[in-house]
């Protein structure tokens, strides 16, 4: 497989003793989809990425027609180890550092299990509480064109 310059990612040995018959690049985009699709899979995430990459998202998904599972993640991809942060949204009741605990664990069971490498750091910013109903709230209020506060 040729490599690309332009993507950043990194060179992977093959553990054969007897010699190797290549090498394995991986890209950073490829960890940080890995990572994505782990978060998003742990009950209590109601979604990844900030307010502005949330709704940038929602626009290029829209138009591409597809979505991007890596959104809302940022990796550092070294030749051995890789570090994570990630953005999250969490529901509401749901204990915050239980869920930050699966992260953790989910995310660096599917990154080792697929590259190989090892997970040194995983840093979670949480920014924002979703609370049931009220996605429900601003589209009735919208949809009925009444800008008044009670009824």
């Amino acid at each position: 497989m040729a490599t690309n310059d332009s993507v950043s990612g990194t060179r992977l040995e093959s553990g054969n003793s007897s010699g190797s018959r290549g090498t394995t690049t991986i890209a950073d985009s490829v960890v940080s989809t890995i990572a994505g699709i782990a978060v998003r899979d742990t009950d209590g995430v109601r979604s990844v990425g900030s307010g502005p990459s949330r709704a940038l998202g929602a626009v290029k998904d829209k138009v591409s027609r597809s979505n991007d599972p890596g959104r809302g993640v940022k990796v550092e991809v070294g030749e051995k180890q890789t570090a994570i942060d990630v953005d999250i949204v969490v529901d509401y009741g749901i204990p915050i550092l239980d869920t930050a605990h699966n992260i953790r664990t989910d995310v660096t069971d599917a990154v080792e299990t697929m590259t190989g490498l090892e997970v040194v750091e995983i840093n979670i910013n949480v920014t924002d509480v979703h609370v049931p109903g009220s996605d429900d709230d601003e589209d009735e209020d919208e949809s009925s064109g009444s800008t008044s506060r009670v009824q």
